[in-house]
């Protein structure tokens, strides 16, 4: 999307990478399957992801304390700046299409987009969570 693209071309990330930041901001660390289906990205995708955002010092891994097998995603200080340079604009562009779209539609809007991800996730194997 055109105006997230513009926002985010200073800080040399992805819509996606976005994505990611986002959900780690809002949900602190967390295991890949639960990052991908709540950012909306199929499980290899994001794989390529968090490879990318890993090597630009973005996130890291951790070991997860109650299953040492699994690895949990968590957000840098470098994401976090990316976030905090970047919320009043993402703001300020979601209240310009909730304005635009008015509050019924911009929230089935939203509603719908869960939806769809919760479809995408189900079809990559992974359990339809909200």
């Amino acid at each position: 999307m055109a105006p997230i693209r513009d926002m985010l071309a200073e800080s040399n990330i992805t819509e996606q990478q976005w994505r990611v930041l986002r959900m780690l901001n809002e949900h602190g660390p967390q295991d890949a399957s639960t990052l991908a289906r709540r950012s909306g990205l199929l499980a290899p995708s994001l794989s390529r992801i968090v490879a990318a955002m890993e090597a630009n010092g973005h996130l890291v891994r951790e070991p997860d304390l109650e299953d040492r097998r699994k690895q949990r995603l968590a957000m840098t200080e470098k994401g976090a700046a990316i976030i905090a340079h970047h919320l009043e604009d993402a703001g300020r562009i979601a209240r310009r299409f909730r304005t635009a779209l008015g509050d019924e539609d911009f929230d089935q809007l939203l509603d719908l987009l869960h939806k769809v991800a919760r479809e995408v996730a189900e079809d990559a194997g992974d359990s339809p969570k909200p």
